[in-house]
């Protein structure tokens, strides 16, 4: 090895011992073949492949479009004459908000995300994502508490708030039963598992790209599925909190939107939609990323424009974290502030113009195919800017006090939701499926299903332009006749159907064509030049290759045939294992390999448990409730018990003599980047805590008591000792000695009780004050910021007993320190946030 390594302590001159030549050992693919087998019988239920929970992802997502369809055609079939009587006002109430419910928390989201697990290891050239359990685990917890949250309507019992769930109306005065709280509990569990999948998109996308795929070699889709996680990071916790917060009302009294007490209706807007409006860039980043991936191969052509792209979408994201109040231009806010999110929601389309250019350019560069894809790929392109421009027009302050709750801005929604997302979403559906099916789908039925759902939606959406600027508003069951809404609106269920006989027919192409998990795929039908194409089997490719341009099929001819004869990384299993090969963020280089778990049933009894307590807090058996809960932490536990396992070999050969650790702690663990997400996230509930406490603060500070001050130093103290002793406990696992692990496990069960008492002292202190949670708004955002820190306090103390087991049961070394360094982490946060949490509502507003 050359003495000039880079960063990471890896050679990049060990590249040049790439491809191998000579044929490998016979075993090895058997082997292969084996450590990764498919599920026999029931075991498909337990696969955690991503080419299996990939396509149960897809096949899930498109379930819910299907359902939330059909609810659309009742509801445009209610709408087709004045004064129908085919809906009751109360059912199609709960049609409508399940409809939107079920399209944007069900479908769109878990779609791409999906699209993502599926795409991404085979495009990153890795055996999988680094959390393939993770996967599994947010996959059937979608699908369990999706079809339960469905199943509420067969019983009178789906939310009919709308599906935003605005208050007063959604309040229990006005909302008594418990139709709201199915929506608040069952959307809060839903986002939690979006979550989780945007972890394991985040780290895998940074951590398991094949060598050589730097920043700048990426594929463009998996920039978007990177962005888009890191946007979930940073919106969900805004939603999670805000149907926390009104579930809290709900079920206790806590007013943090009861104007008469303190509260504030307009919080739940700020917090919804501080989640709701960068979700419509959520959905369309990565739908624009497959759309950028798509153009290439259809025009047979690099992207125009790579960079400025991902620089693109990049600003899009960032902008469109400051325009969430475009939504409540109409609810009487300052007039600097309008001006603000006025300016914010036009220049958030000044990104997504360049990739519309970029991709007119690509595809005037290149050789279009008009193949069902590339049909798909013109429609979309076609159907976003439509909705666009109305965008633009909405973002006028003048205008939106026009359009504002009217039928123009339901179809502006729908010109961009089915333009940005749904219409690259069947793009990609027929692009893939050859790689995960032994057909492709038809061409002949594709282009049947282009046009009719083309034709759909401007038949569907085009009249309901003109029937909002006539005044029709929306949410209204029905209408009466002579206004000249009539012929506009039987036009638009017409034309509803019409996309609906698109969507039957492409459900029947799936049906006659649709055939996964075969010995081989259909193939590179399309002439694409990503990773996605190179031969594979369920460990997906026979070699990690060396990656050393953007297209690397068009550019490297004889990749796929090296890669199959196993001329490149880890063409084996070294450790007999299922593995995978971690390099590092920046400029992917090999770091060490990563033991990859085998199927069980954990996790998926896990998310079965967890998806009971949650829908049995819905209907108040708390007990049942509590006893689910427990089940579920007792599984997690048996699924975390045996991933910080002994090594087997300090370090193996990966190819061509080059050997990696088979280990890894620290900043440079794929565990250590996960848990530091999982605390982002938190520190984002802990941020928009702090928001609410302060505007509730500001709608009327007269109305505020002052804090206890007893207690306060004390508190602090013990905060402050607590993260001194999570520092000292790191320090212990760095000495690598043989006692390190007893010292650590001790320093960090010491800094749990000062974290505990803590906390104690201050719920002690407010509680010895006249200030109760259901007397005010100052009392329920306290009182909610001691909840969120007595819950962190729990989840240590379970870490903790978590901790204290391993080391009883002898499964704690030296060497192996990684387990305890992320409870130290989530230690330390817990400190820090109850020292943030403490010092704001004692100190503040004085």
């Amino acid at each position: 090895m050359t003495e000039a390594k880079s960063e990471t302590g890896f050679d990049p001159e060990l590249y040049k011992r790439f491809p191998t030549s000579g044929e490998r050992p016979e075993d090895e693919l058997e082997k292969l073949e084996k450590i990764w087998c498919g599920p026999k019988g029931w075991e498909w239920i337990t696969v955690i492949n991503n080419n299996y929970v990939g396509v149960y992802y897809i096949g899930a997502a498109m379930l819910f479009f299907v359902l939330a369809g059909i609810l659309s055609l009742l509801m445009r079939t209610q709408l087709a004459l004045p004064l129908n009587g085919f809906l009751e006002q109360e059912t199609y109430n709960q049609l409508f908000t399940m409809h939107g419910t079920i399209m944007m928390f069900l479908f769109a989201v878990p779609a791409v995300e999906a699209l993502g697990v599926l795409l991404l290891p085979q495009m990153l050239g890795a055996r999988d994502l680094p959390f393939p359990r993770l996967s599994a685990y947010a996959f059937w917890a979608y699908l369990i508490g999706g079809l339960a949250f469905f199943c509420s309507i067969f019983f009178g019992l789906a939310p009919n708030g709308g599906w935003f769930m605005y208050p007063p109306l959604t309040s229990m005065t006005y909302s008594p039963g418990i139709n709201a709280d199915f929506w608040l509990l069952g959307i809060g569990f839903i986002e939690i598992s979006a979550i989780a999948g945007a972890i394991e998109i985040i780290v895998g996308v940074l951590k398991n790209r094949a060598p050589g795929m730097t920043l700048d070699k990426m594929p463009i889709f998996a920039w978007g599925m990177l962005i888009f996680a890191c946007m979930i990071i940073i919106a969900f916790p805004s939603v999670i909190l805000a149907t926390t917060l009104m579930e809290l009302e709900r079920a206790f009294g806590w007013p943090f939107f009861d104007a008469l007490k303190g509260g504030d209706p307009l919080l739940w807007q700020h917090l919804f939609w501080f989640f709701g409006h960068p979700e419509v860039y959520i959905i369309f980043l990565p739908a624009a990323a497959a759309m950028s991936t798509m153009v290439a191969a259809v025009a047979r052509t690099p992207l125009v424009g790579y960079r400025l792209v991902v620089l693109a979408m990049i600003a899009t994201g960032f902008i469109s974290f400051g325009v969430w109040s475009h939504h409540m231009f109409t609810t009487g806010m300052p007039s600097i502030s309008i001006g603000f999110f006025s300016s914010a929601s036009m220049a958030v389309s000044l990104p997504a113009g360049i990739q519309v250019f970029a991709w007119i350019a690509t595809i005037a560069a290149g050789r279009m195919q008009f193949s069902t894809p590339g049909l798909f790929v013109l429609g979309s392109l076609t159907v976003f800017v439509m909705g666009g421009l109305t965008g633009v027009m909405v973002a006028m302050v003048p205008f939106d006090w026009q359009a504002h709750d009217s039928y123009f801005i339901v179809a502006h929604l729908h010109y961009v939701l089915i333009g940005g997302m749904v219409f690259p979403f069947f793009a990609a559906i027929y692009f893939w499926t050859p790689m995960s099916s032994r057909r492709p789908l038809s061409e002949r039925l594709g282009r049947w299903v282009f046009w009719l759902m083309f034709a759909g939606i401007h038949v569907t959406f085009l009249p309901m332009h003109l029937t909002g600027l006539m005044g029709m508003p929306r949410r209204v069951y029905t209408y009466l006749p002579d206004r000249g809404w009539d012929i506009p609106n039987m036009i638009s269920t017409v034309g509803a159907f019409l996309f609906a006989a698109g969507v039957l027919i492409w459900i029947v192409d799936m049906i006659r064509n649709f055939r996964p998990f075969g010995p081989r795929d259909a193939g590179n039908v399309f002439e694409s030049g990503g990773l996605e194409w190179l031969p594979t089997g369920l460990y997906s490719t026979r070699s990690i290759p060396i990656v050393t341009t953007r297209y690397p099929l068009w550019d490297q001819p004889d990749l796929a045939r090296d890669v199959e004869a196993g001329r490149y990384f880890l063409p084996d299993a070294p450790t007999g294992d299922r593995e995978t090969l971690v390099t590092s963020p920046l400029t992917a280089e090999p770091q060490y390999l990563q033991r990859m778990p085998r199927p069980s049933g954990w996790h998926v009894w896990a998310a079965v448990f967890t998806a009971a307590f949650f829908l049995l807090l819905v209907i108040q058996a708390y007990w049942v409730s509590a006893i689910c809960g427990v089940l579920a932490i007792y599984c997690i536990f048996q699924w975390c018990w045996f991933l910080d396992r002994p090594r087997v070999q300090p370090e193996v050969d990966i190819g061509a003599g080059i050997r990696v650790p088979t280990y890894m702690s620290g900043p440079r663990s794929h565990g250590w980047w996960a848990m530091v997400i999982t605390l982002v996230v938190a520190g984002m509930i802990l941020v928009m805590t702090a928001f609410s406490y302060v505007f509730l603060w500001s709608r009327n500070p007269l109305a505020w008591v002052a804090p206890p001050s007893t207690g306060l130093i004390t508190t602090a103290i013990l905060y402050v000792l607590a993260i001194i002793g999570v520092r000292a406990s790191n320090a212990a696992l760095a000495l690598d000695r043989p006692r390190s692990p007893v010292i650590a496990t001790g320093l960090m069960l010491t800094s749990l009780a000062l974290i505990g008492g803590g906390w104690t002292i201050d719920l002690a202190g407010w509680m010895a004050t006249d200030l109760r949670p259901q007397v005010s708004g100052q009392g329920a955002t306290v009182f909610f910021f001691l909840s969120w820190q007595g819950f962190f306090v729990f989840t240590s103390a379970i870490m903790g007993l978590y901790a204290l087991l391993r080391w009883i049961s002898g499964h704690v070394e030296a060497g192996r320190p990684s387990t305890f360094q992320l409870i130290g982490l989530f230690l330390g946060y817990t400190a820090v946030q109850g020292l943030i949490s403490v010092l704001l509502t004692r100190l503040f507003p004085g």
